[in-house]
């Protein structure tokens, strides 16, 4: 009966998508193609009445196994997708695309302009607003490439130094490239979302021409836009350009502020604690603090030289000082439980000296203000350092020893 049959067919059409699931996860792409053939003949097959639409299966699950099984075979990746821009009309923008992507991967950048190109004179039905979306993003990226054809061209400019009519040509193509891109891009980033590639291609133009009013102003629309999602790459980027162009270290400071709230461990805190040691005002010097101590909360700083070098430079002048022992305090205070184990066990010791000396020094020196002159990571280094005859290591001891009044203090 026609209700057995409907039953039948969804539960092989369930099977069959379980076992192309088992075979893609076990990178068995010749078995996971069988199941996708007998998927899709099962469809044709088919003479319920229920709408199935299976389209966007298809196109997701062949062309993630044509990937891997044709080994990059270009003529029947682009013999499939054609069929699936005609299959799922709806989502033909979405097939250009990643057909696009693909040629880009395999280096052929001409033929996926003319693809995006295709595309974007493509027409269907009346405009909805997923098309119109769809588009735009179909239209920058084809301003991306438009870009990389006119940084092909600039490069050609500065290198060889052409003359004459060879000069004035790519000139002519370079200032062609940049008005087609520069419409497509500008386009593109006035809509809310992640567009880094998008901005970076834009903003290098408009510094290329000189118009660093109108850059300055899309970088900082990029960051500080509260219609966009919090992004560190914005404020990185705004960063770069203003220290590019020489600008305050009031406005250095107040960018590289906002992207330590959103990522604490980012690697321009080295830049952002060497700023805030340089102030004359004791709180930026006390956030220096707190910047530096959080960037060596986490795992991937833990061997950073540079970082604990700015720890010990700056722990050092306090305790010298006696002056504000109370912020290495507060610092201290939630992080005694779990620093020691983390940045101080007796194996770290050994596999620090053993690999960076100069990272041993600077760890020693922090420890044996926060743990004492008994810490066990200070005392192996310190004892290696004097077994190896190397005066600093001995005037580090000395120098625990004399300030270990201050351990005492802060815990």
């Amino acid at each position: 009966s026609s209700r057995e049959h409907k039953l039948n067919f969804r539960r092989s059409k369930e099977a069959c998508l379980s076992y192309i699931q088992d075979a893609m996860l076990q990178k068995q792409w010749k078995r996971a193609a069988e199941f996708l053939t007998f998927y899709i003949e099962s469809l044709e097959k088919d003479y319920s009445r229920e709408p199935i639409g299976p389209s966007e299966m298809i196109w997701r699950i062949g062309t993630e196994i044509l990937c891997h099984y044709s080994h990059g075979n270009m003529k029947e990746f682009s013999c499939f997708i054609e069929q699936m821009k005609t299959l799922g009309i709806k989502r033909y923008l979405k097939v250009c695309l990643e057909d696009a992507f693909h040629l880009l991967c395999n280096g052929q950048i001409d033929e996926a302009y003319r693809n995006l190109s295709l595309a974007e004179s493509w027409r269907y039905g009346e405009q909805t607003a997923i098309q119109d979306k769809e588009m735009k993003l179909v239209q920058a990226y084809r301003g991306l490439l438009d870009y990389c054809n006119w940084s092909k061209q600039k490069n050609i400019l500065l290198e060889h130094g052409l003359d004459g009519f060879a000069d004035l040509s790519v000139e002519q193509e370079m200032h062609r490239c940049f008005q087609n891109a520069a419409v497509n891009l500008k386009e593109i980033i006035k809509i809310p979302g992640v567009w880094d590639l998008f901005v970076k291609s834009y903003v290098d133009m408009l510094e290329f021409y000189g118009d660093h009013n109108e850059a300055h102003q899309v970088l900082n629309e990029y960051a500080y836009n509260s219609k966009f999602p919090a992004n560190p790459n914005a404020h990185v980027y705004l960063y770069q350009f203003m220290k590019r162009h020489g600008e305050s270290k009031k406005s250095l400071i107040s960018a590289l502020r906002i992207l330590h709230d959103i990522v604490p461990s980012h690697e321009l805190m080295i830049d952002f604690n060497t700023m805030l040691q340089k102030s004359k005002k004791w709180k930026k010097r006390r956030l220096g603090l707190e910047v530096i101590f959080a960037a060596l909360d986490y795992a991937g700083w833990k061997e950073n030289v540079k970082a604990w070098s700015c720890l010990a430079r700056q722990v050092k002048q306090i305790v010298v000082s006696e002056k504000h022992l109370d912020w290495i305090k507060q610092e201290w205070n939630s992080r005694k439980d779990w620093w020691p184990a983390f940045h101080y066990s007796h194996y770290l010791a050994k596999r620090n000296w053993q690999e960076n000396k100069s990272l041993s020094y600077e760890k020693a020196l922090v420890a044996g203000i926060l743990l004492g002159k008994d810490c066990k990571y200070l005392k192996y280094v310190s004892h290696q350092g004097c077994k190896a005859q190397l005066k600093k290591f001995r005037m580090l001891k000395k120098f625990v020893n004399r300030h270990n009044h201050v351990y005492l203090r802060i815990s």
